[in-house]
């Protein structure tokens, strides 16, 4: 599988949602690693766009859906749906079964409503009543979530946080780029026509994954990994103060999402081989929802991106 069609597909998207290459880049290496993504940022900045940008370029369904305080379980994954007429039960398949899912706001809903969506990320099916049905092998769930107002909402636990491949965070863009916004919509809202864009096929993302799955990984490299994530959860070895900051560290599933996402990186990047820069280019992503920091980091004014930096700089590179 060619790189440079993933490529073109990349510059697709960072022309249609301008100023947010890191997001962008995210939304390809969660494609190409098999995983999903939480974006957090204030409103307005493409997070919709961008899912949707994606769906063009590449040969999947795409629906979006807003998570609100009265949605239901079923409201994500179907019901089954009596018919008079035939006296049977029928499933009515919810958006879940779409491959691209857009839960945007998803701290919105209640509890019950992440659970079920967080479910079917994680085993990649849905049971309704005594029926279990298999969701699409491309299925990628983009969620979001709005850091300027936090009342009425339903902050994801810890445990359901570690569902997700990454966790991006994004800003409003500089003056710059946001003159280059005012000119895309401009244009749009004149041609109405959309960009001419190469579609992927759900095979061509297939074989994708088999050649990333297969490029060359060190065994130094690998271990490298794994003492990044012992830093999180033994800090006391590493760093007195580091040890202080953090509650607790990643669970196995982060190292394997920092192994996946370093290897997607490297790829979308024309090597054969994963070094240490695409780790830790993707070290913040995977692990800044997965430690939990101490009161006294919160007190310190201590987030999850400083104690990050600080164990890249205290574990050596193998």
């Amino acid at each position: 599988m060619a790189v440079e069609e993933f490529k073109q597909l990349q510059a697709h998207l960072n022309a249609q949602v301008i100023g947010q290459p890191s997001l962008t880049l995210s939304i390809l290496i969660a494609l190409l690693a098999d995983g999903h993504l939480l974006v957090e940022g204030p409103p307005g900045l493409a997070k919709t766009r961008a899912v949707n940008s994606l769906s063009d370029g590449i040969e999947a369904d795409f629906h979006r859906v807003q998570f609100t305080p009265d949605l239901l379980p079923a409201d994500l994954t179907g019901t089954d749906i009596y018919r008079p007429e035939t006296g049977e039960f029928i499933f009515q398949k919810g958006p879940l079964f779409h491959n691209l899912v857009l839960a945007d706001e998803i701290n919105r809903a209640p509890a019950k409503v992440q659970s079920a969506l967080l479910e079917a990320m994680a085993e990649r099916q849905i049971t309704v009543g005594n029926t279990t049905y298999k969701l699409s092998e491309l299925f990628l769930v983009m969620a979001t979530q709005n850091p300027l107002e936090q009342e009425g909402t339903y902050p994801l636990p810890e445990a359901q946080l570690d569902r997700f491949l990454m966790h991006v965070e994004i800003d409003y863009p500089d003056a710059e780029t946001e003159l280059e916004i005012l000119r895309l919509t401009r244009s749009e809202a004149i041609k109405t026509a959309k960009p001419i864009v190469k579609r992927l096929t759900q095979d061509d993302i297939a074989k994708a994954r088999a050649e990333i799955m297969n490029i060359h990984l060190a065994p130094a490299l690998e271990n490298y990994i794994v003492q990044l994530i012992m830093a999180t959860r033994r800090p006391e070895n590493y760093d007195a103060e580091l040890a202080q900051w953090i509650e607790f560290g990643g669970s196995p599933r982060a190292t394997i999402a920092l192994e996946r996402c370093a290897r997607s990186h490297a790829w979308l990047n024309g090597r054969d081989f994963v070094g240490p820069d695409d780790v830790q280019a993707v070290l913040h992503n995977v692990l800044r929802h997965r430690i939990i920091l101490s009161y006294q980091a919160q007190a310190e004014g201590v987030n999850a991106n400083a104690v990050l930096d600080k164990i890249v700089k205290l574990v050596p590179v193998a």
